[in-house]
């Protein structure tokens, strides 16, 4: 039965991510891209070789799947041939490792995602991976809403009773996450430090096995990317009580903010971006990013992506860097301050 249902969610981030390719291709296709003139003009003293687009999670999976959609369509638009490749292992670090010591032609990219980049350097013993020195932030491409999602049959409605009934009751209740160090697990591990509460740790591998026992009862409460819980919480499988940004989710609006629900200054939500070598030129970088800024817009794309609960963001290199080193700090503090470590 487990197995039924673990199969049932992956085919369904399969099939949205395989429209959001699709849609790409379908867009590439009709429309003249504004910047191909200056892609053109560049490529001479750019690079000849396929652009090797890396990804720090194995085949299959919900990062690998955004590349590759991604990839598809990015090759679509600027004529040139992206090559994904996986190196899975330490929380993406492997791949994001590689890419600091690549060539900085433009031959190769990073599709990351945000634990990599602002969770993993504070857990790793000795890592001394400093993205923003040795990476180069080229766009923000998506942001995922997180939810925080309670057992059905429990008798919580809001935010406020699972935190009253965790101050009361230390220790009583666990929650899920998909694995030490993501964006599920620390935004718990938030929760916990913002209203100073002691609840267990239950590490899954994988959201789909974590969704399965939240649903069974084995843990009582979870944070997960909206995209993989909205139809399990729109079923009645599961209650949501809050999404973990700012302002509510544009294809989820009945479901209120952390902030709205009683915990102001809560926020936290995962995104995937692109990013190259530190040294790689900075007119590969701003192409790049215009190119992606304008995929992101055309309304097709931006349509399916609002549909799965990804929100196209596609802002400058520069914003981008900013925004990464603010993530950083961030989670650096609530690293340290609640003892999260890698097992």
């Amino acid at each position: 039965m487990k197995d039924n249902q673990n199969r049932t969610m992956i085919g369904q981030r399969r099939t949205s991510l395989k429209r959001i390719a699709i849609a790409g291709a379908s867009l590439a296709a009709m429309q003249t891209h504004p910047f191909s003139s200056a892609w053109a003009q560049n490529t001479a003293s750019w690079t000849s070789k396929p652009i090797r687009l890396l990804v720090g999670y194995p085949p299959g999976g919900p990062v690998d799947l955004a590349a590759r959609s991604f990839g598809a369509t990015l090759e679509k638009v600027i004529g040139q041939s992206v090559v994904i490749e996986n190196k899975g292992g330490a929380s993406g670090m492997l791949a994001a490792q590689t890419i600091a010591q690549a060539p900085s032609d433009g031959s190769y990219l990073f599709f990351a995602a945000s634990p990599t980049i602002s969770i993993a350097p504070h857990l790793q013993k000795g890592n001394n991976f400093d993205p923003l020195n040795q990476l180069a932030p080229i766009a923000q491409v998506v942001e995922y809403a997180n939810v925080l999602m309670v057992n059905k049959d429990l008798p919580f409605k809001t935010v406020s009773d699972l935190v009253a009934f965790a101050r009361a009751n230390p220790d009583k209740l666990s929650f899920g996450s998909a694995g030490v160090g993501g964006s599920n697990h620390l935004s718990a591990e938030l929760l916990k430090k913002m209203t100073q509460t002691q609840m267990v740790h239950v590490p899954y591998k994988g959201g789909a096995p974590m969704l399965v026992d939240l649903m069974g009862g084995q843990i009582q409460y979870a944070f997960d990317n909206l995209p993989s819980s909205i139809q399990h919480i729109r079923s009645g499988k599961v209650k949501a009580l809050a999404v973990t940004t700012a302002k509510r989710w544009p294809h989820a609006p009945e479901i209120p903010t952390m902030a709205e629900a009683g915990l102001a200054g809560y926020e936290s939500s995962a995104w995937f971006g692109l990013l190259a070598p530190g040294n790689t030129p900075k007119f590969i970088v701003e192409l790049l990013n215009k190119h992606v800024s304008a995929i992101l817009k055309q309304p097709e794309v931006e349509k399916i992506y609002l549909e799965q609960g990804a929100m196209p963001v596609g802002n400058s290199p520069e914003d981008f860097g900013r925004f990464i080193g603010a993530e950083m700090q961030k989670w650096k503090t609530v690293v340290n301050d609640t003892g999260v470590k890698l097992d």
